[in-house]
């Protein structure tokens, strides 16, 4: 009889372990426990931290896989997802907890697919940006009478609309020289954003993320940047005119990767709108200032897209399973693309690594920076490419590139010290006669971090 009890407990626990996960809507408090669910079912490969609070003091809290929680390795990319940005906007939500769960169960099952994506990536997923806003909208559940209820933060304001526009000066660089990347914040930008923005804002500026999406609903398209128009305002009319980034067709394939891995956003026809290959550039839809992808593109080093997945903003919990089969196949294809274009080293002589070395590539008015590591990520399409690092205090280096359409290839630079060069000495007219002549004092090369101050900054985080 023990032994029948043995064999039952033991095909229950299988049953518990392959059983599928239940489909429903999550509020604040089931979230964090299904986060300290997925991480108790995976302490070795994830980590839960926070990396704020709302504006009512729920945790901004996010889920982190990878082979070393928590550690950076040098040269494995960092990724990211940020789901529930506009809190009556529930579907990214409910998509981000179900991809956790998938990651974990899948790694334990030892599919070999996402065993070699957490190895060798590290994925961070932010499953509600906007937790007090939803809390809002969840009150009413998915038959709300109003369209926007919850949509804004506890302040009233729509975090999407919150971030420094950084488009306006990049905008006016463009045509009168200036920085194209990682453009320095305003001094009071603390006073103009919510503590969730501001939370965003120093998480994004503590890890050196490269890809990114933005989960949003009230549309099935993906979107990629600039979401603002180079011609916002014209005589107090919005204009929606096409904006693109210096990495457009990078962006636009990026957006095709996971609109043709849905089920079915690549169509185009959804919720009365038609994008052909269900993608669209931010502007030429609608303009919108202060968003956070074009930021992202414009601070740092992150490539970010909205992705606009669900027609009804608050889907029944029965249309959830749906969603997610929908959506499961695209959701871990856009993490893979991380490993795409070059990435490499940046030393010294003396194989130190140098941080915040600018890597440039001929032809992309859009540079990225190594990080605190020294290791750099630049996405990049197959083909041939110019690449420049550059640091002060050293000699740039140039090298040719051939980029083709699988791993990203290794492109390691050694920078050289440069040498302080002497002014010649200049003689003077002699005055009187018999006089020697003098030569002028010798200035010394101004010191590397003079040279430091020449260029511009960031903003310290």
């Amino acid at each position: 009889m023990s032994g029948l009890l043995s064999v039952f407990f033991h095909l229950l626990l299988l049953f518990k372990l392959v059983a599928p996960v239940t489909f429903r809507h999550h509020r604040y408090d089931d979230l964090v426990r299904t986060l300290y669910k997925v991480h108790n079912e995976c302490p070795y490969i994830t980590r839960v931290y926070s990396i704020g609070r709302s504006v009512k003091g729920r945790h901004l809290y996010v889920l982190e896989f990878s082979d070393y929680p928590g550690i950076h390795e040098p040269l494995e990319p960092e990724v990211k997802y940020v789901g529930n940005m506009h809190g009556n906007e529930v579907l990214g939500r409910e998509l981000l907890l179900q991809l956790a769960e998938f990651l974990c169960e899948e790694f334990r099952n030892a599919n070999q697919r996402i065993v070699r994506l957490v190895e060798g990536t590290r994925v961070h997923i932010m499953p509600s940006m906007n937790p007090d806003g939803y809390e809002v909208a969840a009150a009413q559940g998915a038959d709300i009478s109003g369209y926007l209820v919850g949509r804004n933060n506890a302040n009233g304001v729509d975090l999407n609309r919150n971030f420094p526009d950084l488009n306006t000066y990049v905008y006016y660089n463009e045509k009168h020289g200036g920085p194209n990347h990682h453009l320095p914040l305003p001094d009071n930008w603390k006073s103009q954003v919510e503590p969730e923005t501001e939370a965003v804002i120093h998480w994004i500026r503590s890890f050196n993320f490269v890809l990114s999406a933005n989960l949003h609903g009230g549309a099935v398209v993906a979107n990629y940047p600039y979401d603002k128009s180079l011609e916002h305002r014209v005589r107090g009319v919005r204009r929606t005119a096409n904006t693109p980034t210096p990495d457009d067709k990078l962006f636009q394939k990026l957006a095709k990767v996971y609109s043709y891995a849905h089920g079915w956003m690549h169509q185009g026809w959804n919720c009365g709108d038609y994008f052909p290959d269900g993608i669209t550039n931010g502007a030429s839809w609608y303009s919108l200032s202060k968003g956070m992808q074009d930021f992202n593109y414009l601070h740092t080093n992150c490539f970010e897209i909205t992705l606009e997945l669900s027609c009804d903003k608050f889907p029944r919990q029965e249309e959830l399973q749906r969603e997610w089969l929908g959506n499961r196949e695209a959701l871990i294809q856009f993490l893979e693309q991380v490993h795409q274009g070059i990435k490499g080293m940046v030393l010294d002589e003396n194989y130190n690594n140098l941080a915040e070395a600018v890597i440039s590539v001929s032809g992309i008015n859009h540079d990225v920076t190594s990080g605190d590591h020294g290791d750099y990520f630049r996405l990049l399409l197959p083909g041939t490419y110019t690449v420049t690092a550059t640091a002060p205090g050293f000699d740039p280096e140039t090298v040719t590139v051939t980029v083709g359409p699988g791993e990203p290839k290794l492109v390691n630079f050694h920078l050289k010290r440069s040498i302080p060069q002497a002014t010649p000495t200049r003689r003077v007219p002699n005055p009187g006669h018999g006089r020697r002549v003098l030569p002028k004092k010798v200035q010394p090369r101004a010191r590397e971090e003079d040279e430091e101050t020449k260029r511009p900054q960031r903003v310290p985080a």
